[in-house]
C-alpha cells in the first residue's frame, strides 16, 4: 500500500526529543546498529532509514546500544519507545567476529566505525545479541535481522571463530526474519505487509513468504504454497552437515546458485523446523539506485558525537557507482551478498552527488575514489540466460562471453567528474579487476596515466595457479601482464607510480612451499609487499566450506593449514617477523576464540573486499 512521504530530517532521529522536534508521536519503525551513525549512504542503516522515510515510515535509529545491563534496566534500544511495526538489527558494516578478531584471533585493539576509534562499542555476535535486547525491551515485536553478519549466516555455515558448525542465524536469533542481501526492496515489502496485518489480520509466516530476499522459520516439511515439495532446493540438513562436513560443499554451492539464477526457493532442515529463504529478487535497478542516491544524506556523523569516527573520514570523499561484482572469488562475500549481476547508477547521478560533495563544509577537492566493489565493473550486465546459468564465476576461467562492460565508457565518467568545477583530483582507489581491465588495454592505459593517484590496487592473491584456481582467480600471469602495461604507461605519463598487490597466505591448498616460491618472486624483484593477509574462512563462502571439509569444491582430498602453527609459519614468509613474536608453540591446533585475548597484530579484515582488492559498499540492514 502506497504511504505519503515524509520530509526528510537532517539526521534520523536517534532520541524522543529528536522525534518531538519532528513532530512524531511514534515510530513505525527502529532499526538498530552495531556502527556509530554517520548520514553516508556507504552506512546500511542510515540509508535503509532514509529509504524507508521516503516510502512514509517514520524511522528511528539507535547506535551501538549498551548491551551489558542491570536486571530490569530497559536499555538505550526503549529511548524512543516502541514502534508499530517492527525492528530491523544489524551488526554494522562489519561482521562482528571479524571486526573484533584478527586472523589469529587476537583482540584487534580499535574499530574504524565507533567514535575515537574505540574497540568494544559492539558485541561479539551482534545480532543475537541486539536481538536478545529487542525482545526483550518489546515483546512479541518481529524482529528483523540484516546485514552482512546475519546475510551470511542465514542458514548453517562454518564458524572460524568457535571451530563448529553453526545452525542460520535466525534460529540463533529468534528472529522473525533475515533480510538477506541488499534489503531496500525487502525492508519495504516486510513494512507493507506489516501494515496489513495490522489492517486485515492474518498471520506473520505466510506474509514472509512473499518477502524477496527473506529467510523465515516453518515446521519441518510445511512447504510453502507457492513452492511445494519437489520444486525447491533441498539443502543438505543441519545434521547431515554435522555428521559429514562434505556436505557444505554442495550446500554452499547451491546457495550460491540460489542467489544468482534468483528463480527458486530454497529450504534446510534443522530439527523439526525449516529455515526457508525467497528467492533474492531482482533488487534495485539503476533508476532504483540513482533515487537512493539522491536522498539528502548529510554525509557527516550525527551531532552528538564529539570524537571522529575514522570511517566517516575514509568515505566522505568517495562517490560509490555500482553494485556487485562478477568475480565470485571463493573468499570473498560479495557475490552471496550482493550479487554477481552489476547494477550500476546512471552518469547524471554520479555527477550530481560529485557537484554536492563539492558543497560539502571542509571539502579540498579531492574525489579519493570513484569505485565500487570492482571500479571497472561499473556499467556490467549480463546478456545471457542467467536463470540457468551455473558458472560461479562470470570471469573465472576466463571471462564468460555474456559478460558485457564499456570500460572506456567508466574512464569517460571518470574524465567527466574530473571537470566538475570545484573538483581538482579524481583517483580510483577501491581496486581495479585486472583479467577485465586487459581486455580493454585502450581503456585501462587511460586509467593508469590519468586516474591513479600514485597507486593502483589490484588482487593477484597468489603466484601459485593451482590455488589461485581454488580461489577462482585468474592466473598469476594475468598480474605479470598487468605490471608491464602499468609501468609501460606510467613512464609514457611522465609518472612515478606503484601497483599495491593484495595477497594471501594460508589459503586452503596452500603449503609453506608456495608461499616460499610466491617470496622469492617478489624478491627477485626487490618488491617486499606491505598487504597479506592470512586466510579466514569467513561464513557462508566457498572457502570456508573447503577448510572445514578439507577438500576442494569436487571432494578431492586438500591440504589445509588448521593450527596457528602452519597458518603463522606461511604468513611469515610473506608477513613479517611480528607474528612469530606472539607467543604460540609449535604445533598448538588451531584455537576457538575464548577469554579475552589482548595481542594483536596488523593484519587487516577482507570481508568486503572483491576479488580485485575493492573497497566494500557497506551493508544493508
Amino acid at each position: 500500500m502506497a504511504r505519503t512521504p515524509i520530509p526528510q530530517p537532517d539526521f534520523l532521529p536517534m532520541t524522543r526529543a529528536e522525534m518531538d522536534r519532528l513532530g512524531w508521536d511514534s515510530l513505525d519503525i527502529l532499526l538498530v546498529s552495531g556502527d556509530a551513525y554517520v548520514d553516508h549512504p556507504s552506512f546500511g542503516a542510515p540509508l535503509l532509514g532514509r529509504w524507508l522515510i521516503r516510502h512514509g515510515y517514520r524511522t528511528g535509529l539507535i547506535a551501538q546500544p549498551r548491551w551489558e545491563l542491570a536486571a530490569g534496566e530497559p536499555g538505550d534500544v526503549t529511548a524512543m519507545g516502541r514502534p508499530r511495526l517492527f525492528a530491523g538489527v544489524t551488526a554494522g558494516s562489519l561482521d562482528s567476529m571479524l571486526a573484533h578478531y584478527t586472523a589469529f584471533r587476537k583482540k584487534r585493539s580499535d574499530d574504524a566505525y565507533t567514535p575515537g576509534g574505540q574497540a568494544g562499542a559492539r558485541p561479539n555476535r551482534a545480532c543475537i545479541v541486539y536481538a536478545n535486547l529487542v525482545r526483550r525491551a518489546f515483546a512479541g515485536l518481529p524482529v528483523a535481522l540484516g546485514g552482512i553478519e546475519a546475510s551470511l549466516r542465514r542458514v548453517s555455515h562454518y564458524d572460524f571463530w568457535s571451530q563448529s558448525l553453526r545452525k542460520s542465524i535466525l534460529l540463533d536469533a529468534k528472529a522473525s526474519v533475515v533480510l538477506y542481501g541488499m534489503a531496500e526492496h525487502s525492508i519495504l515489502a516486510l513494512a507493507e505487509a506489516l501494515d496489513r496485518l495490522e489492517d486485515e489480520g492474518g498471520e506473520l509466516v505466510h506474509a514472509l513468504a512473499g518477502i524477496p530476499g527473506a529467510a523465515y522459520a516453518r515446521k519441518a516439511g510445511d512447504y510453502p504454497e507457492d513452492a511445494p515439495a519437489g520444486t525447491v532446493i533441498e539443502l543438505p540438513s543441519h545434521e547431515a552437515i554435522l555428521a559429514d562436513p562434505k556436505l557444505l560443499l554442495g550446500a554452499t554451492l547451491d546457495c550460491e546458485r540460489h542467489v544468482h539464477q534468483n528463480r527458486q526457493t530454497a529450504v534446510q532442515r534443522v530439527g523439526d523446523r525449516m529455515v526457508v529463504l525467497t528467492p533474492p529478487g531482482q533488487g534495485l535497478d539503476g533508476k532504483g539506485l540513482d533515487a537512493l542516491y539522491a536522498l539528502p544524506y548529510s554525509k557527516q556523523p550525527h551531532p552528538s558525537y564529539t570524537q571522529p569516527i575514522p570511517a566517516a573520514a575514509m568515505i566522505r570523499g568517495s562517490l560509490n557507482i555500482h553494485r556487485g561484482c562478477a568475480g565470485g572469488c571463493s573468499f570473498c562475500t560479495l557475490a552471496l551478498h550482493q550479487g554477481r549481476m552489476i547494477r550500476s547508477r546512471s552518469r547524471s547521478s554520479v555527477l550530481a552527488e560529485a557537484r554536492r560533495l563539492t558543497e560539502l563544509r571542509g571539502f579540498d577537492g579531492s574525489i579519493s575514489d570513484v569505485g565500487g566493489p570492482s571500479a571497472n565493473m561499473w556499467g556490467g550486465r549480463c546478456v545471457g540466460d542467467q536463470a540457468n546459468c551455473r558458472r560461479p564465476s562470470c570471469l573465472t576461467p576466463k571471462i564468460c562471453k555474456h559478460f558485457k562492460v564499456d570500460q572506456g565508457a567508466f574512464v569517460d565518467l571518470l574524465e567527466a567528474v574530473a571537470d566538475v568545477p570545484g573538483v581538482r583530483h579524481v583517483r580510483v582507489a577501491s581496486g581495479w579487476r585486472m583479467d577485465l581491465g586487459l581486455a580493454d588495454e585502450k581503456a585501462l592505459s587511460r586509467m593508469v596515466r590519468d586516474f591513479t593517484g600514485g597507486q593502483a590496487k589490484v588482487a593477484p592473491e597468489h603466484l601459485s595457479d593451482r590455488v589461485l584456481r581454488l580461489m577462482r582467480k585468474p592466473p598469476f600471469a594475468t598480474f605479470e601482464k598487468f605490471l608491464a602495461l602499468f609501468a609501460r604507461e606510467s613512464g609514457r605519463a611522465g609518472k612515478e607510480q606503484y601497483v599495491v598487490p593484495y595477497l594471501m597466505s594460508a589459503f586452503p591448498g596452500c603449503t609453506v612451499a608456495d608461499m616460499q616460491e610466491m617470496a622469492a618472486w617478489f624478491a627477485g624483484r626487490g618488491w617486499k609487499p606491505s598487504q597479506v593477509q592470512c586466510f579466514i574462512p569467513l561464513p557462508g563462502t566457498a572457502a570456508a566450506a573447503m577448510y572445514f571439509a578439507g577438500t576442494d569444491l569436487d571432494g578431492n582430498p586438500l591440504h589445509v593449514a588448521d593450527s596457528d602453527a602452519e597458518r603463522l609459519r606461511q604468513h611469515g614468509v610473506l608477513g613479517g617477523e611480528r607474528e612469530k613474536r606472539l607467543g604460540h608453540k609449535p604445533g598448538a591446533p588451531v584455537r576457538p576464540v575464548g577469554g579475552r585475548p589482548t595481542a594483536k597484530t596488523g593484519s587487516r579484515p577482507y570481508q568486503g573486499r572483491s576479488g580485485s582488492g575493492g573497497r566494500k559498499d557497506p551493508t544493508h540492514t
